[in-house]
């Protein structure tokens, strides 16, 4: 099970939101180079950047820190990176840059077509980003609500050549509720690639009960407002994720 941590861009500094409101954010530092480093040093093996100014302009706006984020890592771990990314120039500008795997979101679910072509020409690269509530997919910065279903969307884009799919639930994102384990494994056991779970990691029970699942296909989870606030000890929490692994 890997645990990624999670950095958040606003305005070039490092944020959590709640419930993906911008005007609920608390920042967690200026400097994405060195929280980077800092969750580097701590064992990550995978880092999760979003552009949320991306975001909600449809375009990438965070891009400098970036580029700082992937200065500080370098080659040593993948970064993957989601907000704001709606074009195949903007997928391979990032790719070009050390991006290992670039999250579509709402333009997927607006455009199927983008994230065919996509796919295609960046195959092993592509996240599908899932983000839903109370079983729909939601889209444009979380801040509206389709009518598709979860699953259903998550089998097309597997029939695309996607790499894995983060599903966040964003009723619980930044809230510290839990992570929703039973949605999440309802949408692993209906496809055939890797889950990431998301949204509302709360400490280490979260953890054991992903763990608990693993084999359903939950390749991982975003970890976000707990290790910032240090309700979750990140190393620790791996360590037991690790343990919990070979156990199993």
């Amino acid at each position: 099970m890997l645990l990624i941590p999670a950095i958040d861009l606003k305005d070039g500094k490092c944020v959590r939101l709640q419930q993906g409101d911008m005007n609920a954010a608390t920042t967690f530092g200026d400097d994405p180079a060195a929280m980077a480093r800092r969750w580097l040093d701590a064992g990550a093996r995978r880092l999760h950047l979003v552009d949320l100014n991306g975001a909600f302009a449809g375009r990438p706006v965070n891009e400098g820190a970036v580029k700082s984020v992937l200065r500080a890592v370098g080659d040593r771990i993948p970064v993957q990176l989601g907000g704001g990314i709606r074009d195949l120039d903007t997928i391979e500008r990032y790719l070009d840059d050390g991006i290992s795997y670039v999250v579509i979101g709402t333009a997927a679910v607006k455009n199927p077509g983008f994230m065919k072509d996509a796919c295609s020409a960046f195959g092993g690269h592509i996240i599908f980003g899932l983000d839903a509530k109370d079983g729909k997919v939601a889209t444009d910065g979380w801040s509206k609500l389709t009518g598709h279903e979860v699953a259903d969307l998550a089998k097309k884009f597997e029939d695309y050549g996607i790499e894995s799919v983060i599903y966040t639930d964003i009723g619980r994102d930044g809230m510290l509720t839990g992570i929703n384990v039973e949605a999440t494994v309802r949408l692993a056991q209906s496809i055939s690639i890797p889950v990431i779970a998301s949204g509302g990691l709360a400490g280490i029970a979260d953890i054991d009960r992903l763990c608990a699942v693993e084999s359903e296909g939950i390749a991982g989870v975003i970890c976000g407002r707990s290790i910032y606030s240090g309700q979750l000890d990140f190393a620790a929490a791996q360590a037991r994720a690790d343990e919990l692994s070979r156990a199993s």
